[in-house]
């Protein structure tokens, strides 16, 4: 048994996401708690391109109908995704991390919380040291100022007006930590998930549906909450936008638990203080959750490599002395136009074969 765990893990291994193996094997018991033998021994013959389940039924060597049952039932529970097609249903194996883990809130409960936990600290130095970060800051629009250009993938408002369907769910990063005893007090309804097909969210189970100003006000309650805004490391094919902190998030953790400060891609800003207006009042470096601001001879100092660009200290500042501005074209890392491009970088990054998971 523990030899199929073995093989989907290394499968999953094989997505540019990654899934790194541990000495103490905590991956595996992982994986014991989510797939059944069977699903497991399934989920092996998967490629992240959705196809029939016909198609997989000949590779695995299953009957078509067991197979099926058993897809369905992966799909139900998050494990794998699943996609309409003029044929009928194709299904896809999922990452890890971003993958079929942020789908188990439904089913979060201590034990699976502590496994978890097992496995990141043994697991996601290795993970998050990759590039491209899995990823990146998306600054709060109100601290860059108007005369500074932002991009429309740099703008969270724009990210919304590019979705049909807008949709929040609780946050499984901090309903983890609290299940641990750790954590914070934000809140927990404010992940927000994106469509662009209309009603996508309408009777999705586990998610509220949200119109396009439900969704600016989640991102504003976010806002004020601390939180720090992040998606997926591209421009384009943009599904989500992260509202966490680096006490809770399994990615801006890396930041703070294990030193790797680009554990998710800065944003193109950095912040920047007005001497004249900084009172040296603190109130700047209490909101940073990147240690990356300081008073010092009373002014707020920045350390601009631990700066990720969020822009969350502006609006902590009473004296308006914080804003953000562009980094040098020369410290901001390139983001990948969509999603097979950042699979590539990254898969060249780990020496992987995509065809292998394609």
């Amino acid at each position: 048994m523990e030899d199929v765990y073995r093989a989907l893990a290394r499968r999953l291994d094989e997505t540019p996401n990654g899934f790194p193996a541990t000495e103490s094997g905590v991956e595996l018991r992982l994986l014991a708690r989510l797939f059944t033998p069977e699903e497991a021994a399934l989920a092996v013959h998967l490629r992240l391109t959705p196809e029939p389940a016909a198609t997989i039924a000949e590779r695995s060597g299953g009957e078509a109908k067991a197979v099926y049952g058993l897809l369905k039932g992966m799909v139900r529970r998050g494990l794998i995704a699943a996609e309409r097609s003029r044929g009928g249903l194709r299904f896809a194996l999922l990452p890890f991390v971003v993958g079929f883990y942020e789908m188990q809130a439904p089913h979060l409960d201590a034990e699976l919380a502590a496994l978890v936990e097992a496995y990141a600290h043994q697991a996601f130095p290795a993970l998050l040291s990759v590039r491209p970060a899995l990823h990146r800051v998306i600054p709060v629009e109100q601290a860059v100022p108007i005369d500074v250009e932002i991009l429309p993938y740099e703008r969270a408002s724009e990210i919304l007006d590019g979705a049909a369907a807008w949709g929040v769910v609780d946050c499984i990063c901090r309903k983890q930590q609290k299940l641990l005893g750790k954590g914070c007090n934000a809140p927990l309804d404010l992940c927000m998930v994106l469509s662009d097909t209309p009603g996508a969210f309408d009777q999705a189970a586990g998610v509220r549906a949200l119109t396009r100003e439900g969704a600016a006000e989640t991102l504003r309650r976010a806002e004020e909450a601390g939180l720090i805004h992040s998606t997926s490391n591209t421009r384009g094919g943009i599904g989500y936008i992260c509202n966490c902190c680096t006490c809770c998030c399994g990615i801006l953790r890396g930041v703070a638990e294990f030193g790797i400060r680009q554990s998710v891609a800065h944003s193109g800003f950095w912040a920047t203080v007005d001497e004249g207006l900084c009172t040296g009042c603190g109130a700047c470096a209490e909101r940073c959750r990147f240690g990356a601001l300081q008073v010092e001879g009373g002014l707020c100092r920045v350390d601009r490599d631990r700066c990720a660009g969020c822009g969350l200290c502006a609006g902590a500042c009473p004296s308006s002395a914080l804003q953000l501005q562009r980094r040098p074209a020369e410290r901001v890392e390139p983001t990948p136009p969509d999603m097979p491009a950042w699979r590539a970088e990254r898969a060249r990054a780990r020496g992987l074969d995509l065809g292998r998971i394609l």
